[in-house]
């Protein structure tokens, strides 16, 4: 690869491409190409940023990811990339998990996960495997912010796909910003200042005996966020309930409470609308999955759902998760 000394960016018209989530047409779909110039060469790469979806996503190509895990200045283009379309994608990217790592731990430190285990060469790249002798689990097709159980959530993931089904395996990506824009005024304003409990305990920690199940939850106590949180870059508000969340902490007050339905069952149908904004499809983006493509997304103002309709087929992913901050 060359050395890359500077990029310019040069808006063009948009033009016809296939968009990689569902191989339609969309004539009108913005095309951004950012040009990166070779250090001692007058030769010029383009790297093109395609929008997929009016909500969120873009699928860039011209770039090499294991040279932006060596390049402050590319580094710093992708980040602004991100904080804009929230989820990335990326195809044939053929690079070590060295890199696959490194590109991570620009964002931050990595972090492990308590259920699913790390690559042992390589601590914080989490291993994702089905196969005939692991089938899904039932987790990852559910809307759902990874780890909203820890006090601070990841920052973001990047996440790499080393095996893919013949057919399915997808991944949807929701924009929970909009989200949260789109509900009703009232909505918001009964919203506003509740928090909510999430848990591991309730989530994988469910199928464990009971002796393991308690064990989980003595090191991750369940957690309470905002039900709207703040974006601590963007300063979005975003709804921040999904699978993970089990109740409202502080709904129980004289303004909400007049008899004991408006709490039972009162609470949990409110959250469970809250919940359900995530399947809203003018929100989302879906991704269809091929080997070495990659997706890094911000887990902070987005939801994602790993469809699984492949089992018995094989799908191998490996994810690195970017350790984060606590919620406001």
């Amino acid at each position: 690869m060359f050395g890359l000394r500077s990029l310019t960016f040069t808006e063009e018209p948009p033009t016809p491409h296939h968009c990689c989530t569902t191989g339609s047409e969309y004539p009108t779909m913005n095309t951004t190409t950012l040009t990166q110039e070779s250090a001692g060469s007058s030769l010029r790469t383009p790297m093109r940023v395609h929008r997929l979806t009016a909500a969120l996503g873009a699928e860039v190509t011209g770039v090499d990811l294991g040279e932006v895990s060596r390049s402050d200045e590319l580094f710093a283009e992708l980040k602004a990339l991100l904080l804009e379309h929230k989820v990335l994608f990326f195809r044939d990217q053929d690079i070590t998990r060295a890199e696959h790592v490194a590109l991570a731990e620009r964002f931050g430190p990595l972090e492990d996960h308590p259920v699913a285990g790390s690559d042992p060469d390589h601590p914080g790249l989490v291993r994702i495997y089905k196969d005939r002798d692991n089938r899904p689990d039932d987790f990852e097709n559910a809307f759902h912010c990874d780890a909203t159980w820890r006090d601070a959530p990841p920052m973001g993931s990047v996440l790499r796909c080393v095996e893919t089904p013949a057919v399915g395996g997808d991944t949807l990506w929701v924009n929970m910003a909009l989200a949260y824009e789109r509900l009703p005024e009232h909505v918001k304003e009964q919203i506003a200042g509740l928090r909510a409990r999430h848990s591991i305990e309730a989530t994988f920690g469910a199928r464990m005996p009971v002796q393991q199940r308690l064990a989980l939850k003595e090191r991750f106590p369940d957690a309470e966020h905002p039900v709207v949180r703040t974006h601590p870059e963007t300063g979005e508000k975003v709804l921040f309930v999904n699978a993970f969340t089990t109740h409202f902490t502080n709904f129980h007050t004289v303004e909400n409470v007049r008899f004991g339905f408006d709490y039972a069952p009162g609470a949990s149908e409110l959250l469970n609308y809250l919940i359900r904004q995530a399947a809203v499809p003018e929100y989302q983006v879906r991704w269809r999955w091929t080997r070495n493509s990659f997706a890094i997304w911000d887990n902070r103002n987005t939801q994602h759902y790993a469809v699984q309709d492949y089992w018995p087929d094989v799908r191998k992913m490996e994810r690195a998760g970017i350790v984060g901050e606590p919620t406001f």
